[in-house]
């Protein structure tokens, strides 16, 4: 009998000796961006050996319908296919790729990301704004010290900025808003130069867009903080290069570590608003594409720095790209030390989201347990999966009953609503969704086609992982039915000729038949066989606990 344990104590991960070299692709709304780097895991710590950047400017989208264009979806599959060739050359072992704000808001955007991976075998995973924010710190912290003294850090992209407070432990505060270079100026600038009454709007609409955001960090500062501002992503690496050719003549070797005032920023915007395009490109230090973006990036940076009363901004080369390098070396076991609390950043939200919704925990974590327990009884068998989606089962075994927050009619379909909704930090989107359909399919209803949210899952494996461990996870909750933990343990017995799973069930007290949770498996395993076309037979075992093998 598998030792009953937490899926998060049961992932044993040894770390090899070896470097290892790993690729992160961020598909953002301005640029598709590349990174690859060697790990040391005695350290733990990894150096960038190649970098490679295309701007595809995803964030141009058909202006009547939102949708990513079909000239643009095949430049970026294309730059997608080059990436891919040139992490292979390094000998990659593995490409990790995101995509960010545009492909979240286009209608077709998930479309899209299918089609890179029939056409390439490249998953792309699609991740929120707060989930962008939270790999984003992860990026900042490995390269910059934070000496547990409070950042703000912002990350200005092509279509969302991201503002951050943390102090080199969990993040304060992770907020996602939807201005960037290229919506704002896509969407606010059509003079050349900028004419007086567009370029103030662009600075009322960027300072109301960004006030939220900037509030809710600085409530969340304590007495006498003031913290330090870090900037990541193009724009400011662009302003601070700019900056950095005026004030010295040359370009540092590196601009991590590189500061400008609030003073220079607001001169260098003044002239940048009085200059076309054209004029623009010819700023020393201004890269290809980037003229007719600098503007609308530089604007938000001003006007965040006014709300936040930063003086100054520090530049980080590291962000999301370095962010998801880390979020893996995490999942991989690869970090002990220093980020150690970041590693258990799924366990902590999914638990964080069941104390919100006042599930009894007890309860939850004995069907979880029973799910894993059958899962790993079960793997190789009946089924193939592994680790992730172990996790994903333990989650949604966690989260199944949220719903009864809502109302107990129906609380299965609250349940999804609630998780999918939840903003899950640790999780990809793909990943919410998973567990929201998991939990979902806990009880009533086995997934039909028909249903919108099972029709939301975009493969065929996605919907099989549902299918198969919904049904392992209505067991689980069949056999805590009286939610009193009637049930000890449980055994699977496999025969493969007969297509028949003998469960055998093991009561806490000996005295008692368990006839409800009998009932109930009897009742919810139809969806089971049905699911991997065998016949199973509960039996219960009068033997004690301890005589188990």
């Amino acid at each position: 009998m598998l030792n009953l344990v937490s899926s998060w104590e049961s992932v044993p991960t040894q770390p090899s000796k070896q470097h290892r070299i790993i690729a992160a692709i961020d598909l953002g709304t301005n640029s598709l961006h590349m990174v690859v780097v060697k790990i040391d895991p005695t350290l733990p710590a990894f150096s960038i050996i190649a970098r490679d950047k295309e701007t595809v400017r995803l964030g141009d989208r058909n202006l009547t319908t939102g949708e990513l264009k079909p000239e643009i979806i095949k430049k970026a599959i294309a730059a997608c296919g080059r990436f891919q060739e040139v992490a292979k050359t390094i000998n990659a072992e593995t490409i990790i790729a995101v995509a960010t704000s545009a492909v979240r808001e286009a209608p077709n955007g998930k479309d899209f990301l299918h089609t890179i991976e029939a056409e390439l075998g490249l998953r792309v995973n699609l991740i929120s704004g707060q989930e962008e924010a939270r790999r984003i710190y992860l990026g900042v912290l490995s390269g910059m010290e934070f000496n547990n003294q409070p950042h703000t850090i912002i990350d200005i992209g092509g279509g969302s900025t991201e503002l951050i407070l943390g102090d080199s432990h969990q993040a304060r505060i992770l907020t996602s808003t939807k201005v960037g270079a290229v919506r704002l100026t896509s969407e606010l600038i059509t003079t050349d130069p900028i004419s007086n009454t567009e370029f103030q709007y662009l600075q009322a609409f960027a300072r109301g867009m960004l006030e939220r955001s900037v509030e809710e960090i600085l409530t969340n500062l304590e007495f006498g903080e003031s913290p330090r501002l870090v900037g990541t992503a193009g724009t400011i690496e662009t302003l601070a290069m700019i900056h950095a050719r005026e004030k010295s003549g040359v370009i540092p070797s590196t601009l991590n570590g590189y500061q400008f005032s609030f003073k220079d920023l607001q001169e260098l915007v003044n002239r940048l608003r009085k200059l076309s395009n054209s004029e623009r490109a010819e700023i020393p230090g201004m890269p290809e594409k980037r003229p007719e973006v600098i503007l609308a990036g530089a604007v938000i940076l001003q006007e965040a720095m006014t709300l936040l009363g930063s003086e100054s901004v520090t530049v980080c080369e590291r962000s999301l790209r370095e962010g998801v390098i880390v979020d893996w070396m995490l999942t991989h076991g690869l970090i002990e030390d220093k980020l150690r609390y970041q590693s258990s950043v799924r366990e902590r939200n999914i638990l964080k989201l069941a104390d919100k919704y006042h599930i009894n925990l007890e309860y939850s974590d004995r069907v979880a347990k029973f799910a894993e327990s059958l899962f790993d009884q079960t793997q190789g068998t009946l089924h193939h999966w592994g680790t992730d989606e172990r996790q994903m089962l333990w989650a949604a075994a966690i989260l199944h009953n949220c719903g009864h927050y809502i109302s107990h009619s129906s609380h299965h379909k609250h349940s999804y609503y609630l998780i999918r909704n939840g903003e899950l930090l640790g999780y990809t989107e793909t990943e919410i969704e998973i567990i929201a359909n998991l939990a979902r399919y806990h009880r009533k209803s086995p997934p039909k086609k028909k249903h919108e949210n099972y029709q939301s899952l975009l493969t065929k494996q996605q919907r099989q992982i549902v299918s198969q461990l919904s049904a392992i996870l209505r067991l689980a909750v069949a056999l805590d039915r009286r939610q009193i933990g009637a049930i000890a343990q449980v055994q699977c017995e496999y025969y493969p000729q007969l297509r028949q799973v003998n469960l055998l069930i093991f009561p806490s007290q000996s005295d008692d038949d368990c006839a409800l949770e009998l009932w109930s498996l009897d009742y919810k395993k139809g969806v089971f066989e049905e699911e991997f076309g065998v016949k199973l037979v509960a039996s219960l075992e009068k033997s004690s606990i301890a005589n188990l093998s």
